[in-house]
């Protein structure tokens, strides 16, 4: 608090006292006292409004002082009240009451909001199950029917599984611990599921795939790990070359970390890209030029990897490769 600005705000009350002054000092004169009683009288009323004035700014000066540190000191602002030291005043009681009736109002907003985000992601993922059961059905009546299906309209009903993956991983993301269980899981076993899922797109665009996988395991959550794995390979495949096309997994293991890379060498990204790829609705020049993108797939699984604690890099080169690193810590905390 400034005290020029608290003198500011309390010209009224100055002038008043200014004015009282100068009227105290007139009823005197007209009564003929004697100077040297007027001086006195003057100045002590004159040294007793400023002693106030002055007391009252810095009373309130370091309340507000210690308001302002504390809510500077808090990452979550909210909790300011809790700082608070028991007002002295009256009018420090009011303003604290004040904050504390405009928190509970602002919380009883908050909950009332998660609440109702809580149901719709509960309904979002009770209709995503529901449809994902004659999507289901539709793949293995075009597999066991070929000759009478195309195999385009099959890639389309893989595709529109995927983007429903995506969306149901979404809504999850925001409460993985609801869905979390982390064990140990051999890398072989998940990189085997996601290519199996992904096998017909792969022999579809004459996609090499080569795995170099020793028996590695990890600590993760195998669900979410294979919906990880199978969006960058999806990825891979989206933005593949027109011919020669590779797709390599190869895990590697150190005394502190063990490392899967995912690495193709298709279209790549360019460098003013790279820096953004995770960012959420990046699509990215790829994304916007070659095939059509939503840019939520690296921004969702950078974010279930920052969950999982497991790092994620990424590595491309426009028109070379693109190399995917995930990072899998070797930590007591994560032994079950």
């Amino acid at each position: 608090m400034k005290f020029s600005k608290y003198l500011k705000d309390n010209l009224i009350s100055i002038a008043i006292n200014l004015a009282t002054i100068v009227l105290v000092m007139l009823v005197l004169v007209a009564f003929k006292v004697q100077i040297q009683a007027i001086i006195i009288t003057v100045t002590v009323l004159a040294l007793s409004s400023s002693i106030i004035i002055i007391k009252n700014f810095f009373r309130k000066n370091e309340f507000y002082k210690q308001f302002s540190s504390n809510l500077e000191k808090l990452d979550k602002k909210y909790l300011v009240l809790e700082t608070i030291p028991e007002p002295n005043t009256y009018e420090e009681k009011i303003m604290v009451e004040s904050l504390y009736e405009i928190n509970k109002s602002m919380l009883e907003n908050i909950n009332e909001y998660q609440k109702n985000t809580n149901e719709f992601k509960e309904f979002v993922e009770i209709w995503i199950h529901e449809v994902k059961i004659p999507i289901s059905s539709m793949m293995l009546k075009c597999h066991n029917n070929k000759q009478k299906y195309d195999e385009s309209f099959l890639s389309l009903i893989r595709r529109l599984d995927n983007s429903i993956d995506e969306v149901l991983y979404y809504v999850r993301s925001e409460n993985t611990e609801k869905d979390f269980t982390i064990s140990q899981v051999e890398l072989k076993e998940i990189v085997r599921t996601v290519s199996i899922k992904n096998k017909d797109d792969l022999l579809e665009n004459n996609i090499s795939f080569e795995t170099n996988i020793g028996a590695l395991k990890v600590n993760t959550d195998k669900k979410w790990l294979e919906f990880i794995l199978n969006q960058i390979i999806n990825n891979s495949i989206k933005y593949k070359k027109r011919e020669d096309s590779i797709i390599k997994i190869e895990s590697k293991e150190n005394e502190d970390k063990v490392t899967l890379e995912i690495y193709d060498n298709g279209i790549g990204i360019p460098a003013k890209d790279l820096k953004r790829v995770f960012d959420k609705s990046f699509t990215g020049t790829n994304g916007r030029n070659r095939v059509k993108s939503t840019g939520m797939g690296l921004y969702i699984i950078k974010k279930l990897c920052n969950k999982l604690g497991h790092n994620i890099y990424l590595q491309s080169e426009e028109n070379r490769y693109t190399k995917v690193i995930l990072e899998f810590g070797k930590n007591d905390i994560y032994k079950i």
